[in-house]
């Protein structure tokens, strides 16, 4: 619908993305602040280069492959049902943020603030605790070995 368009320097405020396929959209300088994604495509898109200033948005349930939060401060963010392949989390402070039902193969966490996270649910994760702020953060027994992976532990 939207896809290869560009979004840069737009203000979206108490706003609802519902079935937009967003791929490859120019987020430079966007502005998103109370911003929902239901059921949307969003490949590769660099969520980075948002504008920073009340940034908060919410996805259920959303394709997000490729993308980057590269360093960003989004902590109470929702990814619900959504597919976060090769995403990148790197330097993000993603505080008390809910990866309800999400599915992480190839996820970039790395000096990242996980506090408080939740990844009960969620599947194919990799999180590091020695390069990773961890405390307080909800796993499941059946996740645990996506805790583990950096240690060469095996796990039966």
């Amino acid at each position: 619908m939207f896809s290869h368009v560009s979004l840069a320097e737009l203000v979206f405020i108490d706003f609802t993305f519902h079935n937009c396929d967003l791929s490859n959209v120019n987020l430079n300088n966007t502005a998103f602040q109370e911003v929902y994604f239901v059921n949307c495509k969003l490949l590769g898109l660099r969520f980075d280069t948002c504008k920073l200033f009340l940034l908060e948005f919410n996805f259920n349930p959303c394709t997000l492959n490729y993308a980057s939060f590269f360093a960003l401060k989004i902590p109470e963010t929702k990814f619900h049902n959504s597919s976060l392949l090769e995403v990148d989390f790197t330097e993000s402070d993603l505080r008390n943020v809910d990866f309800s039902n999400c599915n992480l193969p190839g996820a970039l966490f790395a000096n990242t603030i996980l506090e408080g996270a939740d990844f009960r649910s969620s599947q194919n994760f990799t999180v590091d605790p020695l390069v990773n702020y961890i405390r307080k953060v909800k796993f499941s027994r059946d996740s645990i070995e996506g805790l583990l992976f950096s240690f060469k532990i095996i796990i039966e």
